[in-house]
């Protein structure tokens, strides 16, 4: 099914509308929760509608949202409603809303979501990206991390990027007091940064290749260490209520890697019509900067990228428990049955 039929309802809109239902209790009893085939071959599933989001970020949500593959695999008896996310910030409000059951993270959006509370766990890895850098305009006198002190940088708070921003600027012996950040979403950061309303933006791909190629802005810093992985994640009502359901997204979603590993070309062609963007700058996106052939089980090599990420998290005043609720956000947020099935 082509993107431009699927059926997209905004975030607005789920909010407050659907309403689960648990139809399997009683029929579908000796059906194994925790697999979709077994599922739908009693006739039921556990829910009758699916929430789950899409975002540019997440090249595989495209795969999976363009192919129906989870359409096709829980057939008539289940709804499914894409929602787009346009940011980590974005995707956490909708996942603590209960607006999306599935949404699209980076990792350290998700650690900094547990932290403060939101009950989701990553149930499948996405991508390993180098998708956040800092970015100044052609012209900028800005050449290094050193002359962002006493700059203006627009960046998205409780995204990958604004953690970029946060090492970066420790990586120069700066803090957040030697600059002034502008609080935006991706989009409108691209927009301050070209009409000269800011002197730098922490960026984030798709939106920064099109800058790149579109606007002549240039990537001053750059770090594939200070990016986090592509973290997909479920409530954790979700993950216990609809076992079965979440089984088939991660199986649509590992069908999906496979997919896009073996077409770059039509991957990028999805990116490019999703994020109205040129194709060039999709293929830059997909080819030199979205590692998706990596194990979609979460596990240690996560963890270790977040352990890193944590103090940065502390420092930045952004979670309410401090350390200790990062710590305890560390030791509960993998889920990785679901992904280690699909991966056997």
């Amino acid at each position: 099914m082509s993107t431009l039929t699927r059926r997209l309802i905004p975030a607005t809109a789920v909010a407050g509308v659907m309403v689960l239902m648990t139809t399997g209790c009683l029929q579908g009893e000796s059906a194994d929760a925790g697999s979709g085939s077994d599922a739908a071959g009693s006739g039921s599933w556990s829910t009758d509608t699916l929430k789950i989001d899409w975002a540019t970020y997440n090249p595989l949500s495209l795969v999976v949202r363009d192919q129906g593959l989870i359409e096709d695999a829980l057939g008539d008896d289940v709804t499914v409603e894409w929602v787009q996310s346009a940011g980590s910030n974005k995707a956490n409000e909708l996942l603590r809303s209960g607006s999306v059951d599935v949404g699209s993270t980076a990792g350290s959006a998700a650690l900094l979501a547990r932290a403060n509370g939101s009950p989701i766990k990553v149930i499948d890895i996405y991508s390993q990206p180098e998708w956040s850098a800092i970015v100044v305009g052609p012209d900028s006198d800005i050449a290094s991390l050193d002359d962002l002190e006493g700059a203006t940088i627009a960046a998205t708070k409780g995204t990958d990027p604004y953690f970029f921003l946060l090492q970066a600027l420790e990586e120069a012996g700066l803090t957040l007091d030697d600059v002034e950040v502008q609080n935006v979403q991706h989009a409108d950061g691209r927009a301050l940064l070209d009409s000269g309303s800011v002197d730098a933006w922490s960026g984030l791909d798709p939106i920064m290749a099109a800058a790149e190629v579109e606007s002549g802005d240039e990537l001053v810093y750059r770090n594939v260490d200070f990016n986090t992985y592509g973290f997909l994640n479920a409530s954790e009502s979700f993950i216990t209520d609809h076992a079965d359901v979440a089984q088939v997204v991660v199986d649509a979603y590992e069908e999906a890697r496979a997919w896009a590993l073996e077409h770059p070309e039509e991957t990028a062609e999805l990116l490019a019509e999703a994020a109205s963007i040129d194709i060039e700058v999709a293929t830059t996106v997909i080819e030199e900067r979205s590692n998706l052939d990596v194990s979609g089980v979460p596990g240690d090599d996560q963890l270790a990228v977040l352990e890193k990420i944590a103090p940065v998290i502390v420092d930045s005043g952004d979670v309410q428990g401090g350390q200790e609720s990062v710590d305890e956000a560390l030791d509960t947020i993998i889920h990785d049955e679901f992904a280690a099935e699909a991966a056997g």
